[in-house]
């Protein structure tokens, strides 16, 4: 390969668990997706998915207050520190413990991390590099359960935390004289939320059953006294408790101060301690119905407190009066993350249960974003002919539709009642066909988004195959109940005819590039070639080695792929039916071991296969995947595997290591095959008579990773695959390879300097090609003049047409210069356009990327436009009707002076007659 592939974007994702964040100037919300962070940005419209993964799902963020640095914990409490400029992990960390919250202090100089009954205070990182990013400062004890909150005061002098015991400590991030540590009681539950008052130290504590507490304090800020002497405090030894948590200071590091918080007050001190009074208790549960408060936010300039409950209901209150803002049901899930952003304009709410985002502006009333992707595994894709958008299919029977420049759904499709087991794509771009296992095909139309045909059979059948001809008038769908293929009419929505001949489930349908006819592999070991102009007749039948699982055919038309069973893939030349290669890739797969496996990793990949075939938009490389974390491209002519792509290293994912952890390993075997009972995590494990909570029906499983469908886009520059992690997306990277074409001694930047300023303008283009440095031949081709752009193009060497129009195609994506880079494209096509259409199946990947560029200024440059044109017919109404107005107060003034003028008149002639 010419170019590396890498991760670029993940979709169909937007939100799995974890707490949300928004940026510093509050346009983005930072996302945790499982075992990444995507980043949106809600002013641009567009999506991020950072280059970075931990091991295991991220349970929690915390950003610095400048807005540059994030730390991402993982479920076992593995953590990055990673720049958000530069997009870099700087420092991998462990914290050896689950970790439930982590908050840096107002000022950047401390984080608070919380884990298990312990509150550990950092320094943060600064801007001077050091060995060690993470330096503990000091370890607080106090609560008796697990932590699960913490806020800050804005001047970084105390902070509080909650516990599940339901008690609250607020702590002091110095050693205060007149305040140690705090313990606050008043609830009967888990505290869901503690936050502290705008430059004060009066507290709101919300807990899960509904109730907030507001804590008025004696002291303000500003009387927090420092300590003189800076000696530990010495406190009695309690038995076997205080040694298990010595224990734990040696674990945690000899360099960390410890501050041991108790029920009551230190005592013996000569200052005056802070003092805290329950002011006022609110209860949001006054209807008397048991609802579950699961997320909590407060945004302090604003007095703002915002609750997110079990039943997708939110509630916006204005504290510390308690008055009711705003209530409004979001979803039918349980909202398990909510926060503010900087301006506390916009709400951003995260629904682990469906994996839906959602931001919204509370004063407006409107959803400023609003995303969910799959809630089950995504089950195919494909692409746009001109690769702008993607469509996806899932087994929540929904079908979405993805841009691929903005990384966001923007229609979806609920129409089908069961799990879509294929999508494509209509040769015009404009119409999506998808299959289900509910018995229907169906087409969407994406100009008017409504389902506007139905295909159904005879008999009721589960489809789980799919395939539109060139001209998008035959869809063809392959049961795997009745063995049967059916084909119907897209203009009368009609039944056609009905293909039988295979004695097994047919598993894959693909028609020819170029020919009417219809592949169709089935498990009965066999491909079908048949003809749609010859009375929809079997024209070959080619025999396979095991289980045909999938058909593809390259670009060209010329060359036939097939998956089977055991593992190969078999090259066929479908015009003289004969095999012209065969990979085994069986072994490429490296399958892993489930932790529910009774045998080893290497006696179960007998039975794995790749299940998804995709040709390269220039056919030279295959892309095969199936129940496996790896991809694999290979080359075609020369049936080698090239390169493979690990496309998860998240361990929450089930099959991604070879060998199970003996760790987890005991006499009787693995620790997942015993059956624990454990509940559902609400409340007590094992439910009891009268207890509501803790179902034992519950049942907690891990996905499989595998590779369930992979497309390459049309353009050439990226390819797609649907796996149990979502859609991921890789794309060229070109700036990784240096590449030189033609290369020789004299071809240097100097040398192609030289030739700028001599105005050979023909010769500079072609050294900067053969040295191939994507920045100086940016710089050449910009400075040659526009009016020389015609000669230019007309004198150059056909081998480097190609190349200078694929150059453009990627600089116009991108580039201000627009009509610039269209004349080179227009002078191009418009000179060397019969030679170019000689070669059209190898250029065609280049020209679909520079349709699709210039259909994407298109859309941008036509919105814009249309907007100034209604912003210019508003104001020449607006002149307009201001013309009429002056007019008319002209009018009416003329009169005026023509009244005046008469009643003079007639008063010189009374006067006259009086005389």
């Amino acid at each position: 390969m010419k170019f590396a592939y890498r991760f670029s974007n993940l979709l169909g994702a937007v939100y799995r668990q974890g707490n949300l964040s928004f940026s510093k100037d509050g346009n983005a919300v930072i996302s945790p997706v499982g075992n990444r962070v995507s980043i949106f940005d809600l002013k641009n419209n567009t999506s991020e998915t950072l280059p970075l993964s931990t091991t295991k799902n991220i349970t929690c963020v915390g950003l610095s207050p400048d807005g540059n640095l994030a730390i991402v914990v993982d479920e076992d409490g593995a953590a990055l520190l990673v720049s958000l400029i530069t997009r870099a992990v700087l420092h991998h960390f462990h914290f050896h413990k689950p970790v439930n919250s982590i908050r840096f202090s107002p000022d950047g100089r401390k984080f608070v991390v919380t884990k298990e009954n312990v509150a550990l205070m950092y320094h943060a990182p600064g801007k001077k590099r050091e060995f060690n990013a993470f330096v503990l400062d000091k370890s607080y004890y106090g609560p008796y359960d697990e932590t699960t909150c913490i806020d800050w005061t804005d001047d970084s002098k105390c902070f509080v935390v909650g516990s599940k015991d339901m008690s609250t400590w607020v702590f002091g991030a110095e050693r205060w004289a007149n305040l140690i540590y705090y313990s606050l009681g008043g609830h009967k539950d888990v505290i869901v939320g503690c936050f502290f008052e705008k430059d004060s130290l009066d507290l709101y504590t919300v807990s899960q059953d509904g109730t907030l507490c507001v804590w008025e304090s004696d002291t303000e800020l500003d009387g927090l006294v420092l300590t003189k002497t800076r000696e530990k405090p010495k406190t009695p030894r309690q038995g076997d408790e205080e040694e298990e948590e010595d224990e734990e200071e040696k674990m945690e590091g000899e360099e960390g101060e410890v501050i041991r918080g108790k029920v009551e007050a230190p005592k013996g001190e000569k200052t005056k301690n802070v003092r805290y009074k329950q002011k006022s208790k609110h209860f949001f549960n006054k209807e008397g119905d048991f609802n579950n408060l699961t997320a909590a936010a407060y945004h302090k300039p604003t007095h703002i407190l915002v609750t997110g409950f079990a039943s997708g209901i939110f509630h916006l209150h204005e504290l510390p009066e308690f008055n009711l803002i705003h209530s409004l049901s979001i979803s039918d899930q349980r909202i398990t993350s909510a926060s503010i952003n900087s301006s506390g304009d916009w709400i951003g709410f995260g629904c682990s249960g469906m994996g839906q985002l959602l931001v919204w502006e509370w004063q407006s009333e409107s959803y400023v974003f609003k995303q969910q992707g799959h809630f089950n595994n995504m089950a195919s894709l494909a692409y746009s002919p001109d690769g702008q958008y993607i469509a996806t299919g899932g087994d929540d029977g929904k079908v979405k539709v993805w841009n691929t420049n903005s990384g966001l759904c923007f229609v979806t499709f609920t129409e089908h009642t069961s799990s879509v087991s294929n999508v494509t794509f209509t040769s015009s771009g404009f119409v999506i066909v998808s299959a289900s296992l509910d018995g229907t095909v169906r087409a969407f139309d994406l100009h008017r988004y409504r389902n506007f045909r139905t295909f159904t059979s005879p008999r009721p059948a589960q489809f789980s195959c799919l395939a539109v001809d060139v001209s998008g008038e035959l869809v063809s769908a392959g049961a795997q109940d009745s063995f049967e293929i059916f084909l119907w009419s897209m203009q009368t929505g009609r039944l056609l005819e009905v293909l039988g001949g295979h004695e097994g489930p047919v598993s894959c349908l693909c028609f020819s590039p170029v020919q009417s006819i219809l592949a169709s592999a089935s498990w009965d070991r066999t491909v079908r070639l048949w003809d749609m102009l010859d009375s929809w007749q079997v024209k070959e039948t080619l025999p396979l080695s095991s289980d045909g699982l999938s058909v593809t055919y390259r670009p060209d038309g010329q060359e036939l792929a097939v998956a089977t069973l055991n593992g190969e893939i078999s090259f066929w030349n479908p015009q003289t039916a004969t095999q012209t290669g065969s990979v085994a890739g069986r072994h490429d797969l490296e399958t892993g071991r489930k932790e529910t496996d009774k045998i080893t990793a290497k006696q179960s990949a007998k039975g794995k296969s790749f299940t998804s075939l995709c040709y390269s938009a220039d056919g030279e490389s295959m892309l095969a995947g199936g129940q496996s974390k790896f991809v694999c491209i290979y080359n075609v002519k020369e049936q080698m595997l090239m390169k493979k792509f690990e496309i998860s290293c998240n361990l929450s994912f089930d099959a991604m290591e070879e060998f199970l952890d003996r760790r987890k390993m005991t006499e009787f075997g693995s620790l997942a095959l015993v059956d624990e009972g454990a509940g559902d995590g609400d409340g007590v494990n094992i439910s009891l008579p009268g207890v509501r909570r803790g179902d034992m029906s519950s049942r907690h499983f891990k996905p499989e990773i595998r590779v369930t469908s992979l497309r390459f886009s049309p353009t050439g520059r990226s390819w797609s695959a649907t796996t149990t992690e979502g859609l991921l997306v890789y794309s060229l990277d070109s700036t990784l390879v240096f590449d030189p074409y033609d290369l020789d001694l004299d071809v240097t930047p100097a040398s192609i300097r030289k030739q700028l300023r001599l105005k050979d303008w023909t010769s500079a283009i072609v050294l900067a090609f053969r040295l191939n440095e994507k920045a100086l031949k940016q710089e050449v081709l910009e400075t040659v003049p526009h009016e020389e752009i015609p000669v230019v193009c007309a004198s150059l060497p056909d081998i480097y047409v190609e190349k200078l129009l694929g150059f453009v195609a990627a600089c116009l994506e991108k580039s201000g210069h627009l009509q610039f880079y269209m004349t080179w494209a227009q002078n191009l096509l418009m000179l060397h356009g019969q030679k170019l259409k000689n070669r059209s199946g190898a250029i065609l990947p280049t020209l679909q990327a520079l349709q699709k560029s210039i259909q994407r200024h298109f859309d941008s440059l036509s919105k814009l436009c249309d907007f100034n044109k209604y912003n210019i017919r508003y104001a020449v109404a607006l002149s307009k009707q201001r013309g009429i107005k002056r007019a008319a107060e002209e009018d009416e003034g003329v009169e005026e002076d023509d009244d005046e003028e008469e009643e003079e008149l007639s008063e010189g002639m009374s006067e006259n007659v009086s005389s």
